[in-house]
């Protein structure tokens, strides 16, 4: 059975579609598995256990140039690869129109389905044309997160029972060091947690024995990154590194403590000890399930020193470094 995903972007939905194939693996463990994405997110999804090949578009640049000779050179590139095979089923993940007609665009096998979403889901985003694109539209429950969301789609699609457990099937080889992750940069400025509380909880960090780090993604983030380490005793700001080097780069940390953003998704799908900090009360839906390893703290204006530092002795045990 040739199955594809479709699942554009962004970065945490991407993370967190990434549980559906892990259990599309163990009810059908001979599937082949494909997968679209903004080609920025690929790195990514190559590393996604079960992903057998990666399909990238751009549709986020060739938008801006629509009809420039090498966007329709790149179209026709990205077209050939889409329709090099025939799939029993293809599954849009994103619920969008773009999303759906690139689900239109690929290729289907004789009695090949397209499945997508007939309903939006709380928080989430979802276009109406998207249901019409489908060959099958799947109703799912409107209070659902989105990691749930990914995978009752994919179940109901496939006709298996939802697995009692998750994986992520995202993997990190390097070695873990005492240092701690500071994930600080979001592309929401509500999101942000304050400068002080990052100098407070760092050297908190430092206090116990860890080193602190700061990834950053642009020039505003990576200005941030300076400011925070300025405060702290024993901190680095990482040069900027692609998706896959941070990857690791993150699986090579003792924790990450961060803001909900893409990265920290990646924290939570590599199993890193790991707090996440909200200022809205939207964890229930793209934060992780409260675990040993893994706490969000909520609280409005933002959460206190506190309360981050008390989650992380609970995911990190409660020890030294």
């Amino acid at each position: 059975m040739k199955i594809l995903i479709v699942k554009l972007s962004s970065l945490g939905d991407v993370v967190h579609a990434m549980p559906a194939v892990q259990d599309i693996r163990s009810a059908l463990p001979q599937a082949q598995i494909d997968w679209v994405v903004e080609r920025g997110f690929a790195p990514l999804v190559r590393r996604c256990d079960g992903v057998r090949r990666v399909i990238a578009c751009e549709l986020r640049r060739w938008r801006k140039s629509p009809f420039s000779a090498a966007t329709r050179r790149d179209w026709r590139a990205f077209k050939a690869e889409l329709q090099q095979d025939e799939y029993d089923a293809v599954i849009d993940l994103q619920g969008l129109t773009k999303s759906a007609l690139v689900a239109r665009l690929a290729r289907l096998a004789p009695r090949g389905l397209r499945f997508g979403l007939a309903t939006a889901s709380e928080g989430s985003s979802f276009e109406a044309p998207a249901r019409w694109l489908a060959d099958v539209s799947i109703t799912l429950p409107k209070h659902i997160d989105a990691e749930t969301r990914s995978r009752q789609l994919c179940a109901k699609a496939l006709g298996y029972a939802l697995p009692a457990t998750k994986t992520c099937g995202l993997y990190s080889s390097a070695a873990v060091t005492p240092v701690v992750a500071l994930v600080h940069g979001s592309s929401r400025a509500d999101k942000l947690w304050p400068l002080a509380s990052w100098h407070a909880l760092g050297q908190r960090l430092n206090d116990e024995g860890y080193a602190v780090t700061l990834p950053h993604g642009s020039d505003a983030e990576e200005a941030m990154a300076q400011r925070i380490a300025g405060g702290i005793a024993r901190a680095q700001v990482w040069p900027r590194l692609g998706l896959d080097a941070l990857t690791d780069a993150l699986g090579g940390c003792a924790g990450v403590i961060g803001v909900d953003s893409g990265l920290s998704h990646i924290a939570v799908a590599l199993d890193r000890p790991h707090v996440q900090i909200y200022n809205f009360d939207t964890a229930w839906r793209t934060g992780p399930q409260q675990s040993a390893r893994q706490r969000c703290v909520f609280a409005q204006p933002t959460p206190s020193v506190d309360a981050v530092w008390q989650a992380w002795l609970a995911v990190s045990g409660g020890g030294n470094a």
